[in-house]
C-alpha cells in the first residue's frame, strides 16, 4: 500500500514538474513571425497596462503565468518604458526577465533627406514615443535650439544623414542633442579648417551643401556646382537657385521656375533670386558626400550652368553669360523637342 502511494505521490510530482516545465520554460508566444514588438509608454508602466496590452496584443495566452511570475519577480516595482522585442519561441521567465532588466530593443533611425522641419517632425513621431508636436516645438524653440548655438533656421543644420540607434522612449529633447552631439563628432577639425578656408562656418557650409543636393543627384558633379555658387558668393551676386524658390513656396514640385514663382516668393529670406548670399537656412538634409563635396570644390571660373540637353542628369557649365545662353538655348530646344513628341 505504502508504495502505492510513493508510486502515486512521484507520478503527481512528475506530472506537477512537466506542466510548471511547459508552462513556465516552453514557448510562450502565440504570433506569427519571427519576433513582435511590446510597447510600454513612459506614463503607462504599470502592471494594468501591461497586462492588458499582453491580452490585447496577442503576444501570448499565457497571461495569467505571466502575472504569477512577474509578481513572484518583483517586476512590477522595477518595471521600465520602452519598447522590447518579444522573439518567437520565447518562454514566461524569459519575457519578465526582459521586461525587468529593461532590455530595449532600441529604434533603427534612418536619415536620408529631410526638406523641412515638419517633415522631419512627422517621421520622428511616427518612429518615437514623443508626438510630431513635441519635436516640431523643440525646432521652433530659439531658447532650446540657442543652448546649441542655432536657430530655428539653421536647427537643422544639426542633421548629418545617417543611420542612428535611439531608443524608442527617448524625448525630443535628448534626440535632438543626440543628433547635435553626434553633428559634432562629423565636424572634425578638418572638416571646419576646410570651411574656413572657403570663408564659411560649418552651417553656411551645410546651407550651401543643401542647394548643391537639390540641384543634383551626380556627386561627380557636386563639386564643380559647388565651385559655380563659391564663385558667385565671392563676387557678391546672386546664387539664383532654382531649389530655393522650391523651399520659399513649400512647393517641391514644381518642374520649372517661371518668373510668377519668384514673384510669390519675393518676400521670402529663402528666394536667392531676390537676395544676396546664402538663405538664412538649409532647405534639405544634405548627404555627407554633398556636404563633403562642398568642403572640397573644384577650383573654377564657372558662373553659370544648365541641365544638359541629353537628359543624363548631368550639367553643363560656363564662366559667362553668353556660353551660359548658348547651353540654355540647346537645352530649351531638346526639351521643346521632347515635349512635341
Amino acid at each position: 500500500m505504502l508504495k502505492k502511494v510513493l508510486l502515486a505521490l512521484i507520478i503527481i510530482v512528475a506530472l506537477a514538474a512537466a506542466v510548471a516545465y511547459f508552462l513556465f520554460f516552453t514557448s510562450a508566444t502565440s504570433f506569427s513571425g519571427k519576433s513582435r514588438y511590446f510597447y510600454i509608454p513612459t506614463d503607462n508602466a504599470t502592471k494594468a497596462y501591461v497586462l492588458k496590452e499582453l491580452t490585447d496584443s496577442s503576444i501570448t495566452s499565457r497571461v495569467e503565468i505571466f502575472s504569477m511570475v512577474a509578481d513572484r519577480s518583483g517586476l512590477w516595482t522595477e518595471i521600465k518604458p520602452g519598447r522590447y522585442e518579444i522573439r518567437q519561441g520565447a518562454n514566461i521567465i524569459q519575457m519578465v526577465r526582459l521586461l525587468k532588466n529593461g532590455t530595449q530593443s532600441p529604434v533603427r533611425l534612418v536619415i536620408n533627406k529631410f526638406r523641412t522641419k515638419e517633415d522631419m517632425a512627422k517621421r520622428l513621431g511616427l518612429l518615437f514615443e514623443p508626438d510630431s508636436l513635441q519635436f516640431i516645438q523643440f525646432l521652433n524653440s530659439p531658447d532650446s535650439l540657442s543652448k546649441m548655438g542655432l536657430d530655428t533656421n539653421t536647427a537643422m543644420t544639426m542633421v548629418i544623414p545617417n543611420t542612428y540607434s535611439v531608443f524608442w522612449n527617448t524625448s525630443a529633447n535628448r534626440l535632438y542633442h543626440k543628433l547635435f552631439s553626434e553633428s559634432a563628432s562629423f565636424w572634425t577639425s578638418e572638416r571646419i579648417a576646410k570651411a574656413g578656408k572657403l570663408g564659411l562656418n560649418k552651417e553656411q557650409v551645410y546651407t550651401l551643401a543643401s542647394i548643391v543636393e537639390e540641384e543634383s543627384n551626380k556627386n561627380d558633379e557636386k563639386p564643380i556646382i559647388a565651385s559655380v555658387y563659391l564663385n558667385r558668393l565671392k563676387k557678391n551676386m546672386r546664387l539664383s537657385a532654382d531649389p530655393t524658390v522650391k523651399f520659399a513656396l513649400k512647393d517641391f514640385g514644381i518642374k520649372r521656375i517661371r518668373f510668377k514663382h519668384i514673384s510669390e516668393s519675393a518676400a521670402s529670406p529663402y528666394n536667392t533670386y531676390r537676395n544676396n548670399g546664402l538663405p538664412p537656412g538649409p532647405i534639405c538634409t544634405p548627404s555627407i558626400k554633398t556636404i563633403d563635396a562642398v568642403l572640397d570644390a573644384a577650383e573654377t571660373d564657372y558662373l553659370f550652368f544648365c541641365a544638359k540637353p541629353d537628359f543624363s542628369g548631368y550639367h553643363s557649365f560656363a564662366s559667362n553669360e553668353k556660353d551660359h545662353f548658348k547651353n540654355a538655348a540647346a537645352y530649351q530646344k531638346a526639351l521643346d523637342s521632347l515635349l512635341l513628341k
